[in-house]
């Protein structure tokens, strides 16, 4: 069994089962979820078996895709219902979202979602879900549009927020390893009291850390250490701040239920690229990037289970917008024009019934609309990339983090990570564009290979920013290197007698970042935040003396670095005893606001040093 074949829980019914149990069956309740994980499951309508022994079988009643109340999981032990099984089986089971935010029309359809082990999700084909949270909550969370924000948050909102900082800062504490079923249970009690007291976003950053915490216990390959930091620091810094923003700040820390369409009227679209999207989970499809006449960026995906094999094949297969027949690839070369339209806060294009679309005359890069993205100075649209990709970005700003440029190619280098082509970007800024996937099925490899035999070859290209010490895009689409189109680079593959014959000299590559940057030791403050997620405290406690690192950074230029790694190490450390001795109970807020405070130091430095990377070199000097 798998978390996938379960169906979703309330965060709510999740939590009261946990804290019904008690506390023997609290300590048997991780292994009994390890357990129930490898019996088999069997689906019957709204209704999910699972086989917990020869003789006994557990209910979950999922009526509209969601369990919404604690009665709706059934087991038939004899200690039922005061047993173990009814909550492992809870605690099993995704965590469902929240009801999306009511908008006083018809939701649109929309591509579906694909679960990522981060709580996002990405475009897949089919109806949208029924809302997955029960009605009543879902009117209780969300205040009418048209209700004017307060200046300050309530004493309720600071007490849910303070409820949502301790459960975070108790997961802190215990790392991964200790943050069992019963530290969830309390982020998802947490969590549903904020949305309760109109406080979406923590919710949403608490079932996100809930989702990363499950992921990183099961050894999800997709689950990466650096998301979880990113997580348990929005959701700690979410709730601070619930208790010091006012005005515009706190409406933007209260955030909103998720919108995911809303209507967009009349749009005019070209398009640029088609993209394969292959992710960890075994999803698959293809995502077309287009553009309207003011530039702004829009998606059409099509994303389901199927992994590779899935993406191969959707590419050319229709779009679901409209009465548009076009294919995704087609569709990356072509227009249209869309009346009706719904767009996610992403750009993400809905296909509800309301939408009507044709096929509209398309624009080469070249030609207008589309010349003008290629306009934008390389440090602006790095910095604009960098917003929108921010560890802590504003889950409404939208924005992109693709970037245009006019490069002339200069050869393979060799990275730690492998093989990156080198281009000239302006001729005044080295970039380093690299693979968007490796999977060998797809064209991404062979095509940068091929790329990299031809230098002196000038392209507009498209590439997505990869935040580095040094500039460097994974490269996605390229003007055709001998003649006119587009080459989608995971889908088209190049030939050699695509590429131009060398018949001028390859200009000198422009100088590198130096000292910017790339050798910085701010490193050894960010694997210090690292390692405490795993672990917890007690590990970061055992280093011992940091103060050889603290004077790196510092003669680094790196101060508050070196402040911050001192005062974190210390804060893990720190056991005060007794009058007779015994140890007292750390400190965990406190460890939690000097981890907060590193942790937003280092994203917020390292941001920095990638957007001075783009800063244009000056030219070489031309001797003869």
């Amino acid at each position: 069994m798998t978390a996938a074949q379960l169906p979703p829980v309330a965060p709510e019914v999740t939590a009261t089962l946990v804290e019904e149990l008690s506390p023997r069956l609290r300590k048997r309740l991780d292994a009994a979820v390890t357990k129930l994980g490898a019996r088999p499951t069997h689906r019957d309508g709204d209704t999910v078996t699972i086989a917990v022994d020869e003789e006994t079988d557990l209910r979950m009643h999922a009526p509209g895709g969601v369990v919404a109340t604690a009665d709706a999981i059934t087991c038939g032990c004899l200690l039922a219902p005061a047993c173990v099984h009814r909550a492992a089986a809870a605690c099993a089971a995704p965590a469902a979202d929240p009801a999306p935010e009511p908008t006083g029309q018809e939701a649109p359809t929309e591509a579906g979602s694909a679960p990522h082990a981060d709580g996002t999700a990405s475009e897949s084909t089919g109806p949208a879900p029924e809302s997955t949270t029960p009605a009543p909550d879902a009117t209780a969370c969300t205040p009418p549009d048209n209700t004017p924000a307060p200046d300050v948050a309530s004493p309720a909102q600071r007490v849910a927020a303070d409820a949502v900082w301790s459960a975070a800062a108790a997961v802190l504490e215990a790392g991964v390893e200790g943050a069992g079923a019963v530290a969830q249970a309390a982020l998802l009690r947490a969590a549903h009291t904020a949305r309760l007291q109109h406080l979406p976003r923590a919710a949403g950053a608490a079932l996100s850390v809930v989702t990363l915490l499950r992921a990183a216990r099961a050894g999800d390959p997709s689950y990466r250490t650096p998301d979880l930091v990113t997580a348990l620091a929005e959701l700690l810094g979410t709730a601070h701040r619930v208790g010091t923003a006012s005005g515009a700040e706190l409406a933007a820390v209260r955030g909103r239920a998720r919108r995911p369409y809303s209507p967009d009227g009349s749009l005019r679209l070209y398009g640029l690229f088609t993209e394969p999207v292959v992710t960890d989970s075994g999803h698959g499809g293809a995502r077309t990037w287009v553009a309207g006449p003011d530039g702004r960026l829009y998606t059409v995906g099509d994303v389901a289970p199927g992994g590779v094999g899935r993406a191969l094949g959707v590419a050319d297969r229709a779009v679901r917008l409209g009465e548009s027949a076009l294919t995704h690839r087609e569709l990356g070369r072509a227009g249209l024009a869309v009346s009706g339209a719904t767009v996610s806060p992403d750009g993400r294009l809905g296909a509800g019934k309301g939408v009507k679309a044709v096929t509209a005359r398309g624009a080469a890069w070249t030609e207008p609309p589309l010349a003008a993205l290629w306009e934008t100075p390389p440090l602006q649209q790095a910095v604009r990339a960098l917003r929108a990709i921010s560890r802590y970005a504003d889950p409404d700003a939208g924005g992109s983090d693709l970037l245009f440029l006019d490069v002339e190619l200069r050869g393979a280098v060799r990275d730690p990570g492998g093989v990156s082509l080198l281009a000239s970007c302006d001729g005044r800024t080295a970039v380093r564009l690299t693979v968007a996937d490796d999977d060998p099925a797809l064209a991404h490899r062979d095509n940068l290979m091929l790329l990299a035999t031809a230098p002196g070859t000038r392209l507009r290209i498209i590439g997505r920013l990869l935040p580095a010490l040094h500039p460097r895009l994974a490269l996605l689409a390229c003007s055709h290197p001998t003649g006119d189109g587009v080459i989608d680079l995971g889908f088209d593959r190049l030939r050699r007698a695509d590429l131009p014959v060398p018949d001028a000299p390859v200009h000198p590559a422009p100088p590198e970042p130096g000292d910017s940057g790339a050798n910085s030791p701010l490193h050894l403050l960010e694997r210090r935040v690292e390692q405490t997620v795993p672990a917890g405290r007690a590990a970061l406690g055992m280093l011992g003396d940091v103060s050889a690192e603290a004077r790196r950074l510092r003669r680094a230029g790196l101060p508050t670095a070196a402040g911050l790694l001192a005062a974190l190490c210390a804060s893990a450390a720190r056991r005060e005893r007794d009058a007779f001795g015994r140890l007292l109970p750390a400190d965990t807020d406190g460890f939690a606001t000097h981890w907060l405070a590193a942790a937003r130091y280092t994203s917020a430095v390292s941001e920095s040093l990638c957007a001075a990377a783009w800063e244009p070199r000056p030219e070489p000097a031309v001797t003869g």
